[in-house]
């Protein structure tokens, strides 16, 4: 097994799900790599793949920045698949939030992760590992070809813009704060 997969099983296994529904989804994700391996990790596993995100937010400013999707038109934190490269969850989650937003010096608000989120996308069901990283003061975002767009939203513009799983990223990240 890859070092990615073994940081999965050992982040998922060691994580304190903050209720019932999260612990069940915990349990879920590490069914999903104990019945595929390496493959439940990457983006050919049809039957659905570990993802990794982190969203970025600006305590003293009371901001969050969101890509608006290209592909799903959605205003969503920054994540994606985890790639070859990765080791460990918390650092593809902060390479795909450094990569889709442009802003360097990114760093995660905790070591392990705000929340788990499953969904559906037109590649396959999305086993997400949400984080939450600070924005480095006075960074200038830089928009990816990912995106249609790239915004800072008062923290309560969100509920305006963004689904439930990212509002309820949002709120469990504040409450961290």
């Amino acid at each position: 097994m890859s070092a990615l997969y073994a940081d999965a099983v050992g982040v998922l296994e060691g994580w304190q799900a903050p209720s019932a529904e999260q612990d069940v989804l915990r349990k879920d994700y590490l069914a999903h790599l104990a019945a595929r391996g390496d493959e439940g990790l990457w983006k050919p596993c049809s039957a659905g793949h570990i993802t990794a995100s982190a969203l970025v937010v600006d305590p003293p400013r009371e901001r969050v920045l969101l890509t608006l999707h290209a592909t799903l038109r959605m205003w969503l934190q920054m994540g994606g698949h985890c790639e070859p490269e990765d080791t460990a969850l918390a650092q593809a989650a902060l390479r795909e939030a450094t990569e889709e937003s442009g802003l360097p010096g990114l760093r995660l608000l905790a070591p392990q992760p705000v929340r788990l989120d499953r969904h559906l996308t037109p590649c396959a069901w999305h086993l997400d590992v949400q984080y939450a990283a600070l924005a480095p003061e006075d960074a200038l975002p830089v928009m990816s070809d990912e995106s249609l767009d790239l915004r800072w939203f008062g923290y309560d513009e969100v509920a305006d813009v963004a689904d439930t799983s990212v509002r309820t990223l949002l709120a469990e990240t504040r409450a961290l704060l």
